[in-house]
């Protein structure tokens, strides 16, 4: 038996506490009924200091309404160690993308103006993609790097465009038209751009404020993925909104005045 005595008055703090812990380490969105069986506390205590939280902005609820870590979890990751804290919510998510397609799993974001890929998780298959972490690549050819370029998260190339595989977009006006593709359907598609045999998509990942903070893809040999990316792309897009909803995004109609 625990001896230990709290100080007077800070049992609902140890009770917020209890649930803020409960649905931060989750991987998915808790209903209010999983949060209170998981806390073993009362449903009517449960739902007066989940109501307090979400005031404060610590946990909030999705369009569905089950409760994720709120607008302030985001707010810290994205200003103060946004590439750790970006990659530690985005765990679960690449892990959910890997099992449901089997293919390599990519994160990348912009930092200081180049993109780079912070996470990667490997492919099920043994014909899948190599380890892009640590190799620079052309952004443009990277479906990653043109969600990145789409929305403004990094400045456009200039000059010459490099062209590694004769499919490769070769000039500024075609990459425009093809980033304008990408803001209009909400993911990125490369077939044979990069690498030949080589196709990829991605989907932005946007932070509390709206911006697109990173972006999440996936890759694997054209054969396999040449037919499936159009839904591949649907399917990566909403995972992508559930990351950004994790990363405390306000959703559209939050927005309006």
């Amino acid at each position: 038996m625990n001896d230990t005595v709290a100080p007077p008055g800070t049992q609902a703090v140890d009770r917020a506490a209890l649930l803020i812990d409960t649905v931060v380490r989750a991987d998915e969105p808790l209903t209010f009924l999983e949060i209170a069986e998981s806390s073993g506390l009362p449903r009517s205590t449960t739902s007066r200091l989940l109501s307090a939280l979400e005031r404060t902005g610590l946990l909030e609820r999705t369009e569905t309404g089950s409760y994720v870590a709120g607008r302030l979890f985001g707010l810290y990751a994205t200003r103060h160690d946004p590439f750790e804290a970006v990659v530690r919510l985005a765990r679960p998510t690449m892990t959910r993308v890997g099992r449901d397609t089997g293919e390599t799993v990519h994160l990348s974001v912009a930092r200081n103006g180049h993109i780079v890929q912070v996470a990667q998780t490997d492919s099920r298959y043994l014909l899948g993609s190599r380890d892009w972490s640590q190799i620079e690549v052309p952004s443009h050819c990277s479906s990653l790097g043109k969600v990145l370029y789409a929305y403004g998260a990094v400045e456009l190339p200039t000059g010459e465009l490099a062209r590694p595989t004769p499919t490769s977009i070769g000039d500024l006006a075609s990459l425009e038209r093809d980033l304008a593709d990408v803001r209009r359907r909400g993911f990125a598609v490369t077939v044979d751009e990069l690498e030949e045999g080589l196709a990829a998509v991605a989907a932005p990942v946007h932070g509390p404020d709206g911006d697109v903070v990173a972006a999440l893809g996936i890759s694997g040999p054209t054969q396999r993925l040449g037919d499936q990316l159009e839904e591949l792309g649907r399917q990566l897009k909403d995972r992508a909104e559930q990351l950004s909803v994790l990363l405390g995004r306000r959703t559209r109609k939050e927005g309006v005045a």
